[in-house]
């Protein structure tokens, strides 16, 4: 069985398959603001579609990070070091890579268990 959660005409924020639940790439919602908030935004969201699945973050599997400029590495990290639960981190991966608009800092994927 698939569920599929926030449906939208071209994909689905979420999708639960197998016991494992797939999360689309997360932008901020406010692109104005800096690193640290839209690091934390895009979090804040990750943290409930993964509710919305029934799972959380101590279930994460991966974590895949895109940056327009690596150069935000560490302030995205400090925001992200304080989110993920220290005994139980996920895979990870950061590149350098250009968002679809030139005011996103930060996009992020996920894959966890259910």
């Amino acid at each position: 069985m698939i569920s599929r959660y926030q449906k939208g005409s071209r994909m689905s924020q979420a999708v639960v398959h197998s016991g494992v639940v797939y999360i689309a790439g997360q932008v901020a919602n406010d692109r104005k603001a800096g690193i640290e908030g839209q690091t934390a935004d895009v979090l804040a969201k990750i943290d409930a579609l993964l509710a919305e699945a029934g799972t959380d973050r101590s279930k994460l599997l991966s974590v895949n990070i895109f940056l327009p400029s690596i150069m935000d590495f560490d302030a995205m990290n400090g925001v992200y070091d304080k989110w993920i639960d220290p005994e139980n981190p996920p895979a990870r991966a950061c590149v350098e890579a250009r968002l679809a608009d030139p005011d996103l800092r930060v996009e992020m994927t996920a894959v966890a268990a259910i």
